[in-house]
């Protein structure tokens, strides 16, 4: 299967804004039913523990792509809502681009976390001048 060139304003976004697939879809959950959501709610639709999903919707507040509401006594309830017009226009083209290249922005993501084992796994190699 051909891979698609990911626009270059997309790359960086998912790179530096998406830690892991579940965050995507997290995201994208929200942004296709704007809400509220409880952690609940997420964590049965993405098939996962309440305590990820809660993991989950607590990054995206604090990147600034969901907010929490809660009323006394009740649990958080969250909601789509980016911090700027041009948050959530490049969250629109990711969405767009993720629906047709699925693959190729999974592929992305998974790419920075085998970056990441890689420089570990580098770290404890024996070195013959060591």
């Amino acid at each position: 299967m051909a891979q698609h060139a990911i626009p270059e304003d997309i790359r960086r976004f998912v790179l530096t804004s998406i830690p892991s697939v579940p965050h995507l879809e997290a995201l994208l959950l929200l942004r296709a039913a704007p809400g509220p959501w409880s952690t609940a709610e997420v964590a049965e639709r993405l098939y996962l523990g309440e305590k990820p999903a809660t993991g989950l919707l607590d990054d995206l507040c604090q990147s600034g792509m969901a907010v929490a509401a809660t009323t006394e006594g009740a649990q958080a309830r969250y909601h789509y809502q980016p911090v700027s017009e041009f948050l959530r226009e490049t969250i629109d083209s990711l969405a767009d681009f993720y629906a047709r290249h699925l693959v190729d922005v999974t592929h992305l993501i998974h790419s920075k976390h085998d970056r990441k084992a890689q420089q570990f796994a580098d770290a404890f190699k024996w070195r013959k001048d060591s």
